[in-house]
This record gives C-alpha cells, sequence and structure tokens, in this order.
C-alpha cells in the first residue's frame, strides 16, 4: 500500500506505479527457474534466509531515500528490481518446505491455516499500519522502515525452526541447474492440469493483474478522493473475505472435483475485477475486494494442497518456480499496457474490461482436454473406500502436487488481488 501511495505522491500518472511494478517483475521472472533448482538443490530454509535478507536491505533503503526526501521514481525501479530477485528465491522454497514440515494428512489444514494468516497480516494489519503511519508522518517512508523490520522478524523464525526438513535434496549432484530444470519441464508437460493452469494464468494475469493493480489505488486515492486510511479499508476487507474462505475450506476439506471447483472459483474472483471499475465509493470498493480475495483463496487453498499431494517431494521447488515463471511471465507487458490503455479508454472502463475479459479466458481452461481427467483418477493419497480423506475431508480427487502459497498459476498474495492464483505474488513488497 505504501508502495503505490509513494508512487502516485511522486507522480500522479499511473505509468509511474507501472514501471515500478515492472521493474520488480522483470527479475522476479528471470530468477524464478534458478530459485527453484536452487530450493531443490540446497537447504530450503536457508535459502529463504537469504531472499529475507535481500528484501530487508531494499526496504530499508526505500524508506531512508523516502524520508530524506531523495527519493525518485527511478530508485523505486531499482529497488523493486532488488526486491523482485530476491523473491524468485523465496516463493519456490517456501513453497516446497511446507510438506517437509506438514504431515501429508494435515496439508490441507496447513494450507488453509496460511491463507488465514496470512491475509490477517497482509491485507489487514499491514494496510491498516501503513494507512496509520502515512497519516500520522504525511509520509511512506516510515511504513516502509517498518516492513523493513518485518523482514528481520521472518529471518528470526526460519532461524529457529524445527521439523522435518532436511538439509540437502537426494539429488543436489545428480546433475547441474539446467539439468535439474529440464526435469521438471519434462514432469510438468506430462500433466496438463498444471501446465494447463499455467498458460490459463498466464493470460488472466496479462489481461487483469496489471490494471487490478495500478488502477485500483488510483481510482480509491484520485477519482473517489479516498484517503490512505480508506485504501487500508479496501485492502483489509480482502483480507477478511481471504480468512473466511480459509476458515470455511478448512472446515469443509477439499470439493471432489477440485480442478472445476478451483476454475469456477477464480472466474467468478476475475469478474470481481470488473467491480473495481463500476464502483463509485470506497465502501462498494471494498465489498468486490472481499469477494475477489474470498473465491481466489478458496480455489488457492484447493489448488496448493493439490500440488502438494501430486508432485514429488523432489520436484516440488523446481514446479512451483515454473508455477510462478508462466504464470506471472508476462506480467511485466500487464503493467507496460496499463498506463497507456487507460489513457485511451479511462481507468474505470480499464478495470471493467479486464475483469471480463479475463474471467472469460480463465473459464476457457477448464474445458481443455484432460484438464479435469484427475478428479476421476482416485490417484490422492489417504483415499479410503469411502471417498473421504484420512483427515475427515472429501478426498481430492486427481494428482497429488506441491505449490505455493501466497502465492503461482494464480499466485497468492499479490498486492491488490489477493493471492495472484498458483504463485505470486511480486507485489508482496
Amino acid at each position: 500500500m505504501a508502495l503505490a501511495w509513494q508512487a502516485y505522491e511522486l507522480s500522479n500518472a499511473p505509468t509511474a506505479l507501472a514501471m515500478v511494478m515492472f521493474a520488480m517483475t522483470v527479475p522476479h521472472v528471470i530468477l524464478l527457474l534458478v530459485g527453484g533448482a536452487v530450493s531443490d538443490r540446497f537447504d530450503r530454509r536457508r535459502v529463504m534466509i537469504g531472499a529475507d535478507a535481500v528484501r530487508m536491505l531494499a526496504v530499508s533503503a526505500l524508506g531512508v531515500l523516502s524520508i530524506s526526501g531523495a527519493l525518485e521514481i527511478w530508485h523505486m525501479m531499482l529497488i523493486a528490481a532488488c526486491y523482485g530477485a530476491g523473491s524468485a528465491f523465496f516463493g519456490p522454497a517456501f513453497d516446497a518446505i511446507v510438506p517437509e514440515l506438514v504431515p501429508k494428512d494435515d496439508l490441507t489444514s496447513a494450507n488453509s491455516l496460511d491463507q488465514f494468516v496470512r491475509p490477517a497480516m497482509f491485507k489487514m494489519l499491514g494496510p491498516a499500519v501503513a494507512g496509520v503511519l502515512i497519516g500520522v508522518f504525511g509520509e511512506p517512508g516510515p511504513a516502509f522502515l517498518v516492513d523493513g523490520v518485518t523482514f528481520a522478524v521472518s529471518i528470526w523464525c526460519l532461524l529457529v525452526m524445527e521439523g522435518r526438513s532436511q538439509t540437502a535434496r537426494e539429488n543436489s549432484d545428480t546433475g547441474t541447474i539446467v539439468a535439474e530444470i529440464r526435469e521438471g519441464f519434462r514432469y510438468v508437460r506430462t500433466q496438463v492440469w498444471l501446465w494447463g493452469t499455467f498458460l490459463a494464468a498466464t493470460l488472466a494475469y496479462l489481461i487483469f493483474l496489471g490494471p487490478a493493480e495500478v488502477l485500483l489505488p488510483f481510482v480509491v486515492k484520485e477519482e473517489m478522493g479516498g484517503s490512505a486510511f480508506a485504501f487500508a479499508l479496501v485492502f483489509a476487507m480482502g483480507g477478511i473475505g481471504a480468512m473466511l474462505a480459509a476458515i470455511v475450506m478448512a472446515n469443509r476439506g477439499i470439493p471432489r472435483r477440485n480442478i472445476t471447483f478451483m476454475y469456477v472459483a477464480w472466474t467468478v474472483s476475475t469478474l470481481m475485477v470488473a467491480g473495481y471499475g463500476l464502483a463509485k465509493l470506497p465502501w462498494q470498493a471494498m465489498v468486490f475486494a472481499f469477494a475477489f480475495n474470498a473465491l481466489e483463496s478458496a480455489g488457492l487453498i484447493v489448488w496448493i494442497t493439490t500440488k502438494q499431494r501430486l508432485v514429488p517431494d523432489r520436484l516440488l521447488g523446481r514446479v512451483s518456480s515454473f508455477d510462478w515463471f508462466i504464470s506471472i511471465g508476462l506480467v511485466p507487458l500487464s503493467f507496460i499496457f496499463t498506463g497507456p490503455v487507460a489513457a485511451v479508454l479511462g481507468a474505470r472502463t480499464t478495470l471493467v474490461a479486464a475483469g471480463l475479459l479475463g474471467g472469460v479466458v480463465t473459464l476457457a481452461f477448464l474445458f481443455l482436454p484432460g484438464m479435469r481427467d484427475i478428479e476421476g483418477s482416485g490417484r490422492l493419497a489417504g483415499t479410503t473406500v469411502d471417498g473421504t480423506s484420512d483427515t475427515g475431508f472429501g478426498a481430492l480427487e486427481g494428482p497429488m502436487a506441491p505449490i505455493s502459497a501466497g502465492q503461482g498459476a494464480f499466485p497468492s498474495s499479490g498486492t491488490l488481488t489477493s493471492g495472484l492464483r498458483p504463485p505470486a505474488a511480486p507485489s508482496d513488497i
């Protein structure tokens, strides 16, 4: 939230924030495959610590420059690029480490808990703190410094973490990084439900992510006349929606038609982006943010759990990196196009068009040949004769794989959008 507010403090044009987000996503995309291979080869906990250290320094530098009054857009772009590079290593390692720490039977509950805590901090407490700090100090700088401290807390948590995590992967010396990336690609290519969802996310994010990330804060600030706190409330309502979805999914478990459920939830959530363009008052934007995040998170929990159960552990980091890499591969273009398109059509019209077109594209991939084959395959571990899992939840009917929270195909945690389905979200800054 502070990032968007800072960009619009320096320039009222949506192009400014779009360029900052572009600078963040390019190194993120470029380094993702390397990050995935590294997380499969080395201790994932240490990879996450290193990535957090890079991001802590980047965000802290942003705060110092902002408070000193020396910050310019090009500074924001350079710092955002460093942050994006760190995220390229943290995301795949985070996705892959969860099954090492949690018994397979508890994955659904663990992922639901993650999707409960994440929005509570990211969309409620975080934006609220940012809104208060910006209101008190009159600038976003202090919010960035507080954000830097949170990365130090994350590093401390990782240092004291204990679990069933292995310090080295079985394939740590089986070949080069390039060979391991190729092995991961060969696996993904054989799974329609994986590569099909990656491509669906690629096109959907190209269409709606840039407009949602760039134009929603612009509409709230410039057209609705909303304050930083009003914008924080939009974020917060999205967080409440995501938390509610997590509670429901934890209690109801994974639906039998897991792929169908994911795509329907993601389609309807994407349509909510059009609501941002139709909203006239901040409270209306809050309603659409609530619906978007609730549906996005519900689909994401199913997606994460399915991957963690079906993808082999030794390939988990690489599959996660492919998820992020393919899913957000065109996101830089989405940010580049948002400014010019909004200049021609207007911010509101662009949001409406992005939501409608993105929803149609998402739903179309549900009918890709072979996409729903895993729903009737019965390959999910822990399935009993009566069709329920060992945990008492409805069995996931399909393969078993792993990947991100937060953040892949439709990344989990985009800034304004929520959890960017399978992975994402670079905007976690």
